[in-house]
């Protein structure tokens, strides 16, 4: 899987190990305000990457390294069929409203592009204000279409 670099960030294909690290930034219950669930100790969270990692081959996720600070600070995800592909993007709390979400969602958007995804997809809470901006950057846009109590959002 490859490695998606951008000026402030490094998409870096998910490992087993970053288990530990991301199990500190995803730690805020209020992560999870508009998804659903609760935090995962680095236990758990390693037992899901175990199997994140073995995944069909149209599982792509990679944790979000900040250059600037050396470290990660969230994750992005993105699930192939065909020419589509669904996508997801965390930040944990201590580095949100800096611009990091969207340069990660611009940059995994970017990269499906160039592998010749026709169609990108988001589902965001219709409350999710923040969501819907980064989507909004990313060339996403809301379809009117509901999933799961979420918009669709597509470009």
């Amino acid at each position: 899987m490859d490695i998606i670099e951008t000026p402030v960030l490094v998409l870096l294909p998910l490992r087993v190990e970053h288990a530990d690290e991301m199990a500190a930034v995803l730690s805020d219950p209020a992560l999870y305000t508009f998804t659903g669930g609760v935090p995962l100790s680095a236990q758990e969270l390693r037992a899901r990457y175990e199997r994140l990692v073995s995944g069909p081959p149209g599982w792509r996720n990679w944790v979000v390294w900040l250059r600037e600070e050396d470290c990660l600070v969230g994750y992005v995800q993105a699930t192939i069929d065909g020419a589509t592909a669904e996508i997801a993007w965390v930040i944990g709390t201590p580095w949100q409203g800096r611009g990091l979400a969207t340069a990660a969602a611009k940059a995994l958007v970017g990269w499906l592009v160039r592998q010749g995804i026709d169609t990108i997809v988001a589902h965001i809470h219709p409350d999710h204000v923040a969501s819907a901006s980064v989507a909004t950057s990313a060339g996403l846009r809301p379809t009117g279409r509901w999933h799961e109590g979420e918009v669709r959002w597509e470009r």
